[in-house]
């Protein structure tokens, strides 16, 4: 059974929320909270899988809130799916460096929500196709940090496959494009991962913009 917190301030899209995600069976909801300041107790509480954390809630917002969670040691094993109707830049950013393993918009459809924390609850990272746009959107206008250091000690094939990662593709995308199997495309995103002291692949989109890697 995959253990879930809800922190949203709308009382009837919480209620939405738990009845989206319970529908199967295997997703139970331990606790929701109204923000950040309840929700962050809470998940030390309950140490759920995953947290669907709103970013607007009032005294303490959801980036906020995922970088405490992140930042405790005891709660290595919980992971943070920001859920949102806001898809500005600044948001997405500050949402995967704070440690938020995936970013995705409340349009997205029931079994769609339900499939991300499933994923996510496996140790996915997930950008909704709109919001990986964004951050590409948002390198070509100039908002790249432009650190092409980060990439200094990746081998060739380390930065072939972290530019498809820039890009948006999965695993068997990049094993079909680069010619290798799934298993040593998995291998080389844990690589990549540990050496560019990234928290999950979420982490890596973003490194790979601001590096200059990924040419648009």
């Amino acid at each position: 059974m995959i253990r879930v917190v809800i922190a949203e301030d709308e009382p009837l899209l919480r209620s939405g929320l738990r009845a989206l995600v319970e529908r199967d069976g295997d997703i139970t909801v331990v606790a929701e909270a109204a923000d950040g300041v309840v929700a962050v107790p809470l998940v030390r509480e309950h140490r759920p899988d995953v947290v669907l954390m709103d970013v607007r809630m009032p005294r303490l917002d959801g980036i906020e809130a995922t970088r405490l969670i992140v930042d405790d040691a005891t709660l290595d094993d919980v992971r943070v799916l920001i859920l949102t109707t806001f898809d500005e830049d600044e948001n997405v950013f500050a949402a995967i460096r704070a440690g938020a393993a995936g970013y995705l918009l409340k349009d997205i459809g029931p079994a769609e929500l339900r499939h991300a924390v499933r994923g996510v609850a496996a140790g996915e990272s997930l950008l909704s196709p709109s919001i990986t746009a964004k951050v590409m959107r948002a390198a070509a206008v100039g908002r790249r940090r432009g650190r092409p250091e980060l990439v200094a000690s990746l081998s060739a094939r380390e930065r072939e496959v972290l530019a498809r990662i820039g890009r948006g593709l999965n695993n068997q995308e990049i094993a079909e494009v680069l010619f290798i199997s799934p298993a040593t495309a998995r291998t080389y995103v844990s690589r990549l991962i540990t050496k560019l002291d990234a928290r999950d692949r979420a982490q890596l989109v973003v490194l790979a913009y601001e590096s200059g890697l990924v040419d648009l």
